[in-house]
């Protein structure tokens, strides 16, 4: 049932058990020299309470064992090396090797986070030159490398908001969010605490200006705005947006999650942007998933430069590298150390390999999307159909006249060897299908894509069903995901 052009339809590789199902008694993979410092008694330096001889239940296993486990464990995973990650809103791009190899250097790699100042020159040099290029691409004044999420960036950018409006005497009450934002934001702003007034999207898929002018008023603190928003559209009004909010003292916040649609040709700060936060994990370059790694850098305009969090990385009138902490009116630290290093230590890599070429990046992930766009305009339903970023977004209504909906497709996409796009995303479009390609993929890889989903949505008018239960050639079928979600089990127990 699965197409013959599938790899995943082809793969041989074994299943596999779990390493405590393979356990054997008196098994073992390693041999550990002799200790070559003094035996203690762990019980009596410890307590008799806090020690033990052993683990119950640990598995015991040969060492080809434990090769072939994990070699096979790791075939079954996806990977950008493998094929295309078209999940929109993600960024899911190829990441450069010569990214890895820098970040692996003796001297990066290795150094404690903790570590005097004078002994991290180089380290701190390499930190204020990423910021200086951020600046460059952003239009800011200045900027904190500190937050170690986008989401973090979020909670620091709408805290200095809230910072800077309290030492005018007034913190104010609401944040403002599109229909079309990141859903983030609105829980940022619910944690820094402010209520939300959502904004609506007009028939073009941006801010309704009109609406935005309704709900400006003494109140609000500011307005948080995703550009290019979720639907891959560029916010042509934004210029227009901040000097509606200025004019009644508000803020604009810009969530730069989508900055790969922007680096190099457009710059915030030139659009009236006061505070906005990026993800270097997305736009330049580390591998992304699984919750981590991350960096969201804070870059503010020079208003809110005292309220940076703190320490603030500064030049000395020696030349020399140093840490602020004494900022007074700063909204405090945001975590242990500074920053994510090896990811910083990553964009930078990527922002000298690319150098001017970052436009022509800018420039084909845009295409890229609109490549798709039209490629699958009239097979699956368009929202909105002008021309997208980088990122395209259709919805499932052609196909639910079939019983098909937007997660059936994703997971047959699985039997073509793809990794699914972004399913249900953003909720202003039913059923949404959101794609986004990346600059990273070819024509060719692009073609197969198209391919892939032309020969879906003809498999859901003529066969909905095989569809409606895929996916077919998966090493495990369709899984219960709201069960997976309301009652995950989170150990292995015997049986």
């Amino acid at each position: 049932m699965a197409p013959t052009n599938s790899p995943v339809a082809r793969n041989v590789s074994l299943g596999e058990r779990l390493l405590f199902e393979k356990s054997a008694p008196g098994k073992r993979g390693m041999e550990l020299p002799p200790l070559d410092v003094p035996s203690v008694d762990v019980a009596h330096a410890l307590g008799a309470e806090n020690a033990r001889d052993g683990v119950d239940g640990f598995p015991e296993v040969s060492e080809i064992e434990v090769i072939r486990h994990f070699t096979r464990l790791s075939t079954w995973n996806y990977a950008i090396d493998l094929g295309m990650y078209p999940l929109g809103s993600c960024t899911m791009k190829y990441n450069p090797r010569v990214n890895e190899f820098v970040a692996r250097l003796e001297g990066l790699a290795t150094e404690h986070p903790l570590q005097p100042a004078e002994l991290s020159q180089g380290c701190l040099r390499i930190l204020r030159t990423l910021e200086l290029f951020l600046l460059e691409v952003t239009g800011m004044d200045a900027i904190t490398l500190q937050p170690c999420a986008g989401a973090q960036g979020e909670y620091a950018g709408i805290a200095m908001i809230r910072a800077y409006l309290a030492s005018r005497g007034n913190p104010r009450k609401k944040v403002l969010v599109p229909d079309s934002a990141h859903g983030t934001n609105p829980a940022t702003a619910v944690t820094a605490g402010y209520e939300v007034r959502n904004i609506r999207s007009d028939s073009t898929g941006r801010i309704d200006i009109g609406h935005l002018a309704e709900c400006v008023d003494e109140d609000v603190a500011a307005l948080m705005v995703t550009n290019p928003n979720t639907l891959g559209i560029f916010e042509r009004d934004i210029a227009e947006a901040a000097e509606l909010l200025h004019a009644r003292g508000a803020l604009l916040y810009m969530d730069g999650a989508n900055m790969n649609a922007l680096a190099g040709v457009a710059r915030p700060g030139d659009f009236g942007v006061d505070v906005m936060h990026m993800n270097l994990h997305k736009t330049f370059s580390t591998p992304h998933g699984g919750g981590g790694p991350g960096a969201g850098p804070v870059a503010v305009e020079k208003r809110l430069e005292p309220f940076l969090p703190t320490p603030v990385l500064v030049e000395k009138p020696d030349g020399r590298l140093g840490w602020d902490r004494n900022r007074p009116k700063s909204i405090g630290r945001l975590r242990a150390f500074y920053g994510n290093f090896g990811v910083l230590v990553r964009a930078l890599a990527y922002a000298l390999a690319y150098g001017p070429g970052m436009v022509e990046a800018t420039r084909d992930a845009v295409l890229n999307a609109n490549y798709i766009r039209k490629k699958l305009e009239g097979v699956y339903d368009l929202p909105y159909e002008q021309p997208c970023m980088h990122e395209v977004v259709f919805s499932d209504a052609r196909q639910k006249k079939h019983g098909v909906n937007t997660m059936d497709i994703a997971k047959r996409l699985i039997d073509y060897g793809f990794h699914p796009y972004t399913t249900a995303f953003p909720l202003i479009v039913p059923g949404a299908l959101m794609i986004e390609p990346t600059e990273s993929e070819s024509r060719e890889e692009l073609d197969r894509f198209v391919e892939a989903m032309r020969s879906i949505a003809a498999e859901a008018a003529e066969n909905p069903e095989l569809v409606k239960s895929a996916p077919h050639s998966a090493r495990i079928g369709r899984l219960d995901e709201v069960g997976a979600a309301r009652k995950p089990v989170l150990r292995w127990k015997p049986q």
